[in-house]
């Protein structure tokens, strides 16, 4: 049986992912720190805490994966029409915003992908929140299994 302290450590291990707008790392810190030290104390905080830190490392993984594809497309087009031999410091660079590029709509795409995906993993935390505060399990999904 549940009590409520459980559902409410469960609630707060998904809760302090939010932590990262305060403290660098915080949505790993928090949720390991809260779910190590609890973990022993029920299963349903054990599967939470697995569950949240599983989502943060998956989220990571994604957002490396979209920043490494998208970084080049940018890079490419602002030194595309500079010439590395005649590179005079910063008296010949500029940026031709009247011509813009495929390599720039990718590299927008991948951004606006990567806004969206952002907006989704934020209402994702606050329904594992609630779930975990009414008693319920919640699986995130396009998680990967990182803790078994």
């Amino acid at each position: 049986m549940l009590d409520n302290h459980h559902r409410n450590l469960a609630t707060f291990i998904h809760l302090s992912t939010f932590s990262r707008f305060v403290i660098p790392f915080g949505n790993f810190i928090g949720p390991i720190v809260l779910w190590a030290a609890n973990k022993n104390k029920s299963e349903f905080i054990d599967q939470h805490g697995k569950q949240a830190i599983n989502f943060q490392i998956s989220v990571l993984l994604y957002a490396i994966i979209i920043g490494t594809i998208s970084v080049p497309f940018f890079i490419f087009k602002v030194f595309s029409n500079m010439n590395v031999l005649d590179f005079n410091g910063f008296n010949s660079f500029h940026i031709n915003i009247g011509e813009p590029s495929p390599l720039l709509y990718i590299g927008g795409g991948l951004g606006a992908l990567a806004i969206i995906a952002f907006i989704i993993e934020l209402a994702l935390i606050v329904k594992a929140s609630l779930s975990a505060r009414d008693g319920h399990a919640y699986k995130y999904p396009f998680t990967i299994n990182f803790l078994k």
